[in-house]
């Protein structure tokens, strides 16, 4: 082991390491449920009636939305404190609302396994206030009064830190996105008895989540990374945040009008969204631009290369996933055949996993280290965490290429005849092939995450300076390998 000890600037980030692990854990359940419904798509019947394919949906898009959340939580918790050079505000009321989150988290991904979800309904008062039965949002009711509470906890913490403290463009763009997150939430309580109105407010969550306020906290996650890693100027990483930023406002807000498309709303949605949406590719080619311009000219090579190669592959794959996947099927024109195929399925993996998990792997891949007391993992770690990363890759780019070519027959046969279309269920025999290539892709990027979580466990001497005391690429060449005698 290494002589030298690395300690936190400020004890109270250690309240983010729960919430870290919390959040991988959880991870672990999405992928393992996400698996259980790419078979169910082969085999219908495959554990019914003990799971059946509404319940593992359900949990696999509940998951994924709170350990995202466990993650952003994390990162700010460990973000803020040394952004504003002073101690978080309440380091208790942190630890406290982690496990009010993880109870209230885990009793409702046990209510949906275990009680049907019309009973659940009746059990969790719906009746007061009729909240459940929308998609993403089938949390019950006591469970999204939880969710409030804990964020408002969380960001009077974290306000109270960033008032007594330094301000910077990273922690005030973070603060806007986390205020955002919980003000959008909001509206998960508001559920109209008219469909279209009921739809219209539902986006403002679903939509001006991910690419309304999830962007803000993306892009100041990413420049804390590397701000550490690469050494760049603030006063640089400020100005490409408010371009990225601007331009995210500009084109994801408005946005919002291509979800308005065929829902029974005014005609003029159908512009806006043609025009508005075209733009959304730009904030995140810019954040692309922005790594990749950092880690070039970076001042100094960090020891944790690994966290570098998941800042960069988040953009790369944030860009395919959430800017070229979504404007495949974004133009109205072309949305009227390919909504609600499996394209949109695949746009929806690829962004999430490339703009928004990737984020939150690379935090943790940059934090824990420091959390366990050094700057970085052995050179072991890493180089099994950067398999990791391609594995994973990978693995989803398998998953989205077989869902965007599924997505494509059946557009050919159930959508663009006049007459004498297929009907659903004929068309998903005639797509089972991609069904079975889509698993396989969900296989591999199991195998990709379990790696990562090994890569904690391997031994070995931090790496403490550069690996090979160079400038240049982020994982050596054959010359310097062999030089090395690797």
């Amino acid at each position: 082991m290494s002589n030298t000890t690395f300690t936190l600037k400020y004890k109270s980030q250690a309240v983010a390491k729960p919430y870290f692990i919390a959040a991988l854990g959880l991870f672990v359940g999405q992928i393992i449920f996400g698996l259980v419904m790419g078979v169910q798509y082969i085999y219908g019947d495959f554990l019914f009636p003990h799971i059946p394919f509404n319940v593992a949906r359900m949990v696999h898009t509940n998951l994924l939305i709170v350990w995202l959340l466990f993650g952003f939580m994390g990162a700010a918790y460990y973000m803020v404190p040394e952004e504003a050079e002073t101690e978080l505000y309440s380091p208790g009321l942190a630890l406290l609302m982690f496990w009010i989150f993880l109870a209230a988290g885990a009793a409702t991904i046990l209510g949906y396994l275990l009680v049907p979800y019309a009973r659940l309904a009746e059990l969790t008062g719906n009746d007061l206030l009729m909240t459940m039965g929308r998609e993403f949002l089938e949390q019950p009711l006591p469970t999204k009064v939880g969710i409030v509470i804990v964020a408002l906890a969380m960001l009077f913490n974290l306000s109270m830190t960033y008032l007594k403290g330094r301000k910077t463009t990273v922690t005030t763009i973070l603060m806007i996105g986390l205020w955002g997150l919980a003000l959008m939430f909001l509206f998960s309580f508001y559920n109209p008895h008219d469909l279209v109105r009921d739809k219209m407010y539902w986006w403002f969550v679903v939509h001006l989540w991910v690419e309304g306020v999830w962007e803000l906290i993306l892009a100041s996650l990413l420049a804390y990374v590397l701000i550490k890693t690469t050494g760049a100027d603030r006063e640089v990483v400020d100005k490409w945040i408010y371009v990225i930023m601007a331009t995210a406002r500009f084109s994801g807000i408005l946005g919002t009008a291509h979800h308005y498309y065929f829902i029974g709303l005014p005609g003029y949605w159908h512009l806006v969204g043609n025009i508005f949406s075209s733009l959304e590719p730009i904030p995140f080619f810019l954040l692309t631009l922005f790594a990749y311009r950092m880690v070039q000219r970076r001042r100094r090579d960090h020891a944790n290369q690994a966290a570098v190669v998941w800042a960069l592959g988040c953009t790369v794959l944030g860009f395919l996933g959430a800017g070229i996947w979504g404007f495949l099927h974004t133009l109205s024109w072309v949305n009227y055949y390919s909504h609600g195929t499996q394209l949109t399925a695949s746009h929806g993996h690829l962004a999430f996993y490339g703009a928004y998990a990737l984020v939150v792997i690379c935090l943790i891949s940059y934090a824990m280290p420091t959390l366990r007391g050094r700057v970085a993992n052995s050179r072991a770690s890493q180089t099994v965490e950067i398999w990791s990363f391609w594995i994973m890759s990978v693995g989803m780019g398998v998953i989205t290429l077989a869902l965007t070519l599924a997505g494509a027959v059946q557009i050919y046969l159930q959508r663009f005849p006049t007459d004498g279309a297929m009907a659903f269920m004929a068309a998903q025999d005639q797509i089972v092939f991609f069904y079975w290539v889509r698993l396989f892709g969900g296989v591999a990027f199991l195998i990709g995450l379990v790696l990562y979580l090994a890569s904690f466990f391997i031994g070995g001497e931090p790496v403490e300076g550069n690996w090979y005391g160079r400038r240049g690429g982020v994982m050596p060449g054959v010359a310097q390998r062999v030089r090395h005698g690797e």
